[in-house]
């Protein structure tokens, strides 16, 4: 959606969070003169703003058969708008608009896991070239949102952009440069079926060109899958689970001719994001592991993969999606973990499906962080490791992963003085 089309169309915001009010902005800068509508489940947003025409409450879905244009917001399911979307109706988002009209180079990062770490990889990788070092930038998810850069930005400018399957479910157009991580069953609450969510993720790389890279995982058989069917210059790479966002941003690095030595002091100096397999400390001879991020089994399977059979106490469960748990219950019983510690709501399920197979663990049942790990101090021994890597979203008991991880962490250091 180019900006032109914007200018004599009636166009209403879908959600007023963090990328609808840079959405808001945006197009206020752009058409000073123009009423904008907005609408959102929550009052609470409402603004004092001239020019705006509100809809709030729980019929906000119903505005949409008013106006031409609906810029919607990763957080809305596609689902619930489709009822409302008639003949004529433009529907788009403020990733497909950044797209249609930033005229440098965009460099689009996606995969089920491992996307905010490969983006500020590659971002950092890019940033030690002195000809590239002002010209990059870090958006999407774990950037600011996109559209405020959009007045100043040149030919010559490249934005590293981490894109979800949200971002990525209207986009027409294909970043110069896609890589491709991995793909496993997620957010089956937000798309009809696992085959929606690829549907997607695939609009990464399904509108490339010859002229264009896709740097995609060869161990993953879906993302391969793909990958045979795109048109670019394809740059495969393989690696484990942790070190995928490693060889993903080396490719990357090369692609733009960035010396070898320059790559490795990036990786050498390089600190993991937060609540991704986050070592938290050792407290009381034992070692503590925040990966509250594993919001999927894969996630947990390639936790204990990498941290090996000193994990004597894993702590799983949270929202549940309806995911299979079949393959996470055969690792823990090659495992030598022998305390579970779970979390409604999947966490029966996951007991479930260890019960089915005779799992042999103490098993534990809270809803509460603070009893979990008070539970894992006194059932772990020293020189063992207790990990959180849930293998389910957190909503429901927690607000977020971020929240999930901070109270995990929180209470293993304030046990560390309790006992």
């Amino acid at each position: 959606m180019e900006l032109n089309e914007l200018k004599n169309k009636k166009i209403l915001i879908l959600g007023f969070g963090k990328e609808g009010k840079d959405t808001f902005k945006f197009l206020r800068e752009n058409f000073p003169k123009k009423t904008i509508a907005i609408a959102d489940r929550d009052e609470k947003v409402k603004l004092k703003i001239k020019r705006v025409k509100w809809h709030l409450g729980k019929d906000y879905l119903k505005a949409i058969k008013n106006y031409d244009i609906i810029i919607k917001s990763p957080g809305i399911p596609l689902k619930l708008i489709e009822p409302y979307l008639k003949k004529g109706k433009i529907l788009t988002s403020q990733t497909e608009i950044f797209f249609q009209n930033f005229p440098g180079k965009i460099i689009g990062v996606t995969g089920t896991k491992g996307k905010s770490t490969t983006s500020l990889l590659i971002y950092k990788i890019l940033k030690t070239c002195p000809k590239l070092k002002r010209r990059v930038r870090l958006a999407g998810n774990i950037g600011k949102p996109v559209l405020s850069y959009l007045k100043k930005a040149k030919e010559k400018d490249i934005f590293v952009y981490e894109l979800s399957s949200h971002q990525l479910q209207l986009l027409k157009k294909s970043p110069k440069i896609a890589v491709f991580l991995n793909i496993y069953p997620e957010h089956l609450d937000y798309y009809r079926s696992f085959e929606d969510y690829v549907k997607a993720k695939a609009n990464i790389l399904k509108y490339q060109t010859e002229r264009d890279f896709l740097v995609f995982n060869k161990e993953d058989k879906i993302v391969k899958k793909l990958a045979e069917k795109s048109r670019a210059r394809k740059i495969p790479f393989s690696g484990k689970y942790f070190e995928q966002d490693i060889n993903a941003a080396k490719a990357v690095g090369k692609i733009f001719k960035i010396p070898k030595e320059n790559i490795e002091k990036v990786i050498k100096s390089f600190k993991r994001l937060p609540h991704r397999l986050e070592y938290v400390g050792k407290f009381k001879g034992i070692e503590f592991y925040n990966d509250s991020l594993s919001t999927v089994p894969q996630a947990t399977i390639e936790a204990l993969n990498f941290l090996g059979n000193k994990v004597e106490t894993l702590i799983l469960g949270g929202f549940d999606r309806g995911v299979d748990f079949k393959n996470l219950a055969k690792r823990i019983l090659k495992s030598k973990v022998k305390n579970i510690i779970l979390f409604p709501e999947s966490g029966k399920r996951i007991f479930e499906e260890l019960k089915k197979i005779k799992a042999k663990a103490n098993y534990f049942f809270t809803d509460k962080m603070k009893e979990a790990v008070k539970i894992a101090y006194s059932k772990t021994k020293k020189g063992k490791i207790c990990l959180l890597s849930p293998a389910s979203p957190s909503f429901g008991i927690f607000k977020n992963y971020k929240e999930r991880g901070n109270l995990f962490k929180k209470y293993v250091k304030y046990y560390a003085k309790a006992f």
